[in-house]
């Protein structure tokens, strides 16, 4: 039998190659979807109750190094509501600490989009949106620029339906609140995803981050 002698091929030029993709023709800006969850599976629990979700120190400031990474936040309008409540002068309250203080300086200077037909006035460097939400976010997915961030039940469930989400931040808290807003939304298809980092915080909160398989 003639064995295969490997001196009679050249090396192989590994550039020449094709690439692997994620599936998406041309550059599209990233869409991530994050948020403090309870053990369960819930941002809130029922009468939009948060006090499970409060974060350590270690926590706050891992949320703000990735909110500082962030070009552009798309919001629902309950989510609009609750942090243009506090965060536009949240580096004045008393006791501010310097990450809360970076914290409210960056949210108010970072474009925000919210996305509603039952206001009719937004400020703090934000635009409203009163039509579709998807074809809006598609577009915005389809210009060049950085990461955005969708937040909001809602909002982020009609997104996730429709596959725009390239990552999830999950960041669970050890509790179970038994009910309330749900992370998650019902999906007509698997969505399959790869885990890309695991890290666990003060108080036993353990964040997952994981890409969508394209």
């Amino acid at each position: 039998m003639n064995r295969l002698r490997t001196d009679q091929f050249p090396p192989l030029d590994w550039s020449s190659l094709p690439r692997p993709t994620d599936g998406r023709h041309g550059a599209m800006r990233k869409l991530i979807y994050g948020m403090n969850l309870s053990l369960d599976g819930y941002i809130s629990a029922p009468g939009d109750d948060l006090g499970w979700s409060g974060p350590s120190d270690e926590l706050f400031q891992w949320w703000l190094d990735q909110e500082r990474v962030i070009s552009l936040f798309l919001y629902g309008r309950r989510l609009w509501e609750t942090m243009s409540a506090y965060w536009p002068t949240g580096d004045q309250q008393p006791g501010a600490t310097p990450a809360q203080i970076e914290f409210a300086r960056n949210w108010r200077d970072t474009p925000k989009v919210v996305f509603s037909s039952t206001i009719d006035k937004v400020d703090w460097n934000t635009r409203l949106v009163t039509g579709d939400a998807i074809a809006e976010i598609t577009r915005l997915k389809a210009e060049d620029g950085g990461p955005m961030r969708v937040g909001g039940a809602t909002l982020a469930g009609a997104v996730m339906r429709a596959g725009l989400i390239d990552e999830y931040e999950i960041v669970t808290h050890p509790v179970l609140v038994g009910g309330g807003t749900p992370f998650f939304t019902a999906l007509e298809s698997w969505v399959n995803l790869n885990l890309v980092e695991t890290r666990t915080f003060p108080g036993g909160v353990i964040l997952t981050r994981y890409e969508t398989r394209r």
